[in-house]
């Protein structure tokens, strides 16, 4: 805790002690510094890859052979691409915490939107290990859209990426009694440490750095997620197992059916 304690003489007998607790207030400030620090770090990576093959390049003297040269060109699309999946979610994170106080009210059919985003997310080698299983009949929320869109693609979309690539990523949305909706993402994979997972929505926190980046994560994935789930009062929840794989939970909750 950090505490500024002002002391204030009334008369020669008396002083008025004041307690201030700035504990929060030093939090918020050293977690600005901390994204500031990590996005820095984030953006410098893949710019200083791409910068060091062009600049080989285009060095004057003898050409770069054909296949180093494409090799090369294959390395900086990568990064190039890694950077522009970068800027995009933080730009969409800003946009999520701008309006996390605006609770959406679009009324919209879960099961239809869950179905239409899991498919539309992985690659195309990827869309056969995509398992979606939603009621036929309509399950209403009130919520935005594009948002809840992203938040399904970016669970299934870390689902592929860390799941094994010969098992299937399965999402669910079930009605539960009372008033909440289900989404249920769950894949097959080596599954996460126990003391990892109260971390897991945090910026640009990694439990595998190097294995995160070779996927082409961001590390903001879950945190935009977390912001979404927040700014629609829902709940989200994270179970894995070493060896087995990992569940997340979300759930929201339902409004009357559309007649």
């Amino acid at each position: 805790s950090i505490w500024q304690v002002p002391r204030h003489a009334i008369n020669e007998r008396y002083w008025v002690i004041e307690l201030h607790n700035r504990t929060a207030e030093a939090d918020i400030s050293r977690a600005h510094t901390d994204f500031v620090a990590n996005a820095s770090h984030e953006l410098r990576t893949p710019l200083a890859s791409i910068i060091g093959y062009v600049e080989t390049l285009t060095e004057p003297g003898e050409p770069v052979e054909p296949e180093i040269s494409s090799k090369f060109l294959e390395t900086v699309l990568r990064e190039a691409r890694r950077l522009q999946s970068l800027v995009s979610d933080l730009m969409s994170l800003s946009r999520i915490e701008a309006e996390k106080h605006e609770q959406p009210d679009e009324p919209i059919d879960l099961s239809k939107l869950v179905a239409k985003a899991a498919k539309e997310a992985g690659a195309p080698k990827d869309k056969p290990r995509i398992q979606i299983t939603v009621p036929e009949d309509e399950i209403m929320v009130r919520g935005d859209r594009q948002q809840l869109e992203q938040l399904v693609r970016n669970l299934v979309d870390n689902g592929l990426k860390y799941g094994f690539h010969d098992q299937p990523v399965e999402i669910v949305v079930t009605r539960e009694d009372g008033d909440r909706a289900t989404i249920t993402v769950t894949d097959h994979g080596e599954g996460i440490d126990p003391e990892h997972i109260p971390h897991l929505t945090r910026r640009f926190y990694r439990t595998d750095p190097g294995r995160s980046r070779a996927a082409g994560g961001t590390g903001l994935g879950l945190a935009i997620v977390k912001y979404i789930v927040e700014r629609h009062r829902g709940r989200l929840d994270i179970a894995s197992k070493k060896g087995q794989g990992t569940v997340v939970t979300v759930k929201l909750q339902t409004i009357e059916r559309s007649r």
